[in-house]
């Protein structure tokens, strides 16, 4: 972990704030739903304390994508189905979060495709989207996906992509999108999925909560 977020992570820890692993909704601002895919990082973070050995809180907070409060957080989940709007505030709060060794995941639950990529240029004005290839790390730090990211819901016929941002050869923004991995991690009975669907799901999600904790 980035030494800076880490010296961040030790005073809060000693404020009695936070657990050293703990991850956090983002609340974003344009009117999209942030706050869809209710049953999803609970289910997920239940998935990784029994399988991969994290500490983490059952119930996940959320946190405003301007507030200093994403310090308290190695990992930020972000999800919806539309617009995205960061403000100047959101922005120099993010690309310090990102740029002091936070991670941010933002899964696709369908129609973010067409707005964030801009809100992220604001962030990162230098750099582009990137497919990560299949053999990233983060398709391989818990559980082999050596095929990359898995498809779980269709939407476009499109296949699924993990697009991502970099600082310092260290992936700090993760997008997976014509995936919707966050469906997967949904109640059984939210989207009937088959259980083998939403085990691959939870073990893609457990992927990456363990590469942003160690990264």
């Amino acid at each position: 972990m980035h030494r800076t977020f880490l010296a961040v992570i030790i005073l809060l820890l000693t404020s009695g704030f936070i657990t050293a692993q703990d991850l956090a909704v983002l609340k974003y601002k344009g009117g999209g739903d942030w706050y869809s895919n209710p049953t999803a990082l609970p289910n997920l973070i239940r998935f990784c304390n029994k399988n991969i050995n994290t500490k983490m809180n059952d119930k996940p907070e959320s946190v405003d994508a301007g507030s200093i409060d994403v310090f308290q957080y190695p990992l930020l989940h972000m999800t919806g189905h539309g617009n995205v709007l960061f403000t100047d505030d959101d922005v120099e709060n993010l690309r310090d979060y990102l740029t002091s060794g936070g991670f941010l995941h933002i899964d696709d639950n369908y129609g973010m495709a067409e707005y964030l990529p801009k809100e992220l240029k604001k962030i990162f004005p230098d750099q582009e989207l990137t497919e990560l290839a299949a053999s990233h790390p983060i398709f391989s730090s818990a559980y082999k996906f050596p095929q990359g990211l898995p498809k779980i819901h269709e939407h476009d016929g499109k296949r699924p992509q993990a697009l991502g941002l970099f600082y310092e050869d260290r992936l700090v923004v993760l997008f997976t999108t014509e995936s919707d991995i966050g469906d997967g991690w949904e109640d059984p009975e939210v989207h009937g999925d088959p259980e083998s669907v939403r085990q691959k799901a939870l073990q893609m999600g457990a992927n990456i909560v363990k590469y942003a904790f160690e990264n």
